[in-house]
């Protein structure tokens, strides 16, 4: 297979409820080894350089023992499944036993299977790697207590919550910083020499499966942030930061392994430097829910070479769905603005037919929810503008807008353009409430002195404009609330 395009688009699978979905259709057992060929055919159709097939090891009956306990927990599947049963729920994906595929997904030769098909098409396969915690009936809690944030009963008598007894031994549960412990998992100590090497010894053996990671809270691993999480807890904070060790060593066997980070609190350039490919971008995701356009054009100032190692999404499992978070037309120019930026960019199953149902992560099925047929669409002609070697290979732009004393709406308007050997792409959206005007500068050679047909690939309208004005005084346009071109010319 040829290199990692530079602008991968990758696909998330929630592995358990595809395949139980599948199951349903079918009306037989379905495991990776059986998905038909159509399906695969389908997913080949959109574009897609790598599927993430979420949740595929070993998920642990302690952590579902535990779920089943948390009145939080219930309450969160019933809102995502009213007839919830105890046995929908399958366990965390980040509660992982082990580092092999559980059997009921078809185990290592069902996976197997399903990178063959992938690598048959063109595609590639992502898999999980959650570095910060594991289960507590993982082998190395009772093969290897060290490995593990030690507490103490006096621990355990104050945060009950924040403390597992395991054996005999007090150990810390899962955390982030900012909130309360993950009761269902043990916390790994990031600066133990020995944890480090099972865990190249444990992504090596991932990488062998597979041809990426997406890697859990990847910022918990850094130095940095461990050091402020769990104070004298932890060993000596090592010389080498946790990333650069790991990644390293995978990548001097399988150099062309992705490294893909979930990254907050703006630490995504530091983990940058650490070895990731690519790191979540949620920075951009937030800006386009809460804030203004100019928020997300001054994002989009940034350093080419930072932003060509960020992954922009709309949706994954973690966020709640788009069509539940953003008006229908919001959706849309939300999808335009993340999809066509540098990058690498991310979609959701379930996201083209505009399910409104945010799954836990837990349940092995989902609620029936009738498909956007006219979404399903726009994601179609979306998916296909990606395709375009002037968008997979060109050079991409930030444009330049202007308005008059009079009119400001311009300032909603956000412009970037892609160049290439095939032609130009000029997208432009509003992002704002409101009818907006203003004039585009289009910066690109070899305009000037004839005229061009521009083309909406969304809308499939028309324009012919004089390349003399394209860049001054720009391309004038009009848009409504939430409207966009996607100007092929």
């Amino acid at each position: 297979m040829t290199a990692w395009s530079k602008r991968p688009r990758i696909y998330e699978i929630n592995t358990w409820v595809w395949l139980n979905e599948l199951t349903k259709t079918a009306g037989a057992s379905m495991t990776l080894a059986d998905v038909p060929t159509t399906k695969w055919d389908a997913i080949a159709a959109y574009g897609f350089d790598a599927v993430w097939l979420m949740g595929v090891w070993e998920r642990s009956p302690a952590g579902i023992d535990i779920a089943m306990r948390n009145e939080a927990l219930l309450a969160d599947f019933r809102r995502a499944l009213p007839d919830f049963k105890a046995e929908d729920n399958v366990g965390s994906p980040y509660c992982v036993r082990r580092y092999q595929v559980d059997e009921r997904l078809g185990g290592p030769k069902g996976l197997a299977a399903a990178r063959k098909m992938l690598a048959d098409r063109g595609m590639r396969l992502i898999l999980d790697f959650v570095p910060n915690h594991v289960a507590p009936d993982h082998p190395w809690a009772t093969e290897h207590p060290e490995y593990f944030i030690q507490g103490s009963a006096e621990d355990l008598a104050r945060e009950p919550q924040s403390f597992l007894n395991m054996a005999g031994r007090v150990i810390a549960c899962g955390r982030d910083p900012f909130f309360p412990a993950w009761p269902d998992v043990l916390q790994l100590n990031a600066f133990h020499s020995g944890l480090r090497t099972a865990a190249v010894e444990t992504v090596t053996s991932i990488a062998s499966q597979c041809d990426g990671m997406r890697c859990d809270m990847a910022m918990l691993m850094m130095n940095s942030v461990f050091e402020r999480t769990w104070g004298t807890r932890a060993d000596v904070k090592p010389a080498t930061d946790y990333w650069p060790q790991i990644i390293a060593a995978v990548k001097s066997r399988s150099p062309d392994t992705l490294f893909m980070a979930e990254a907050y609190w703006d630490l995504e350039f530091e983990l940058q430097q650490q070895g990731f490919d690519y790191c979540y971008d949620k920075r951009l995701y937030d800006r386009l829910e809460h804030e203004s356009a100019e928020s997300v054009r001054l994002h989009l100032c940034a350093d080419p070479a930072y932003q060509d190692k960020l992954l922009r999404f709309l949706e994954n499992h973690d966020e709640p769905r788009a069509a539940a978070t953003f008006s229908s037309e919001k959706a849309k120019a939300a999808a335009v603005s993340v999809s066509t930026q540098r990058g690498a960019v991310l979609f959701h199953e379930g996201q083209f037919d505009g399910r409104r149902t945010r799954v836990p992560v837990f349940l092995r099925r989902r609620p029936q929810e009738d498909p956007d047929k006219e979404l399903r669409e726009f994601y179609k002609k979306l998916l296909d503008v990606l395709k375009d070697p002037v968008i997979q290979d060109g050079d991409w732009r930030l444009c330049e807008r202007t308005g008059w004393p009079d009119n400001q709406s311009y300032l909603n308007l956000v412009a970037w353009c892609w160049s290439g050997r095939d032609g130009w792409y000029l997208i432009v959206v509003n992002l704002s409430e409101t009818p907006s005007q203003g004039n585009i500068q289009v910066l690109a050679e070899n305009l000037a002195g004839r005229k061009w047909r521009m083309t909406d690939r969304i809308t499939g309208a028309t324009y012919d404009r004089n390349g003399d004005d394209l860049y001054r005084p720009g391309l004038y346009v009009d848009l409504n609330p939430w409207a966009f071109h996607v100007l092929k010319f």
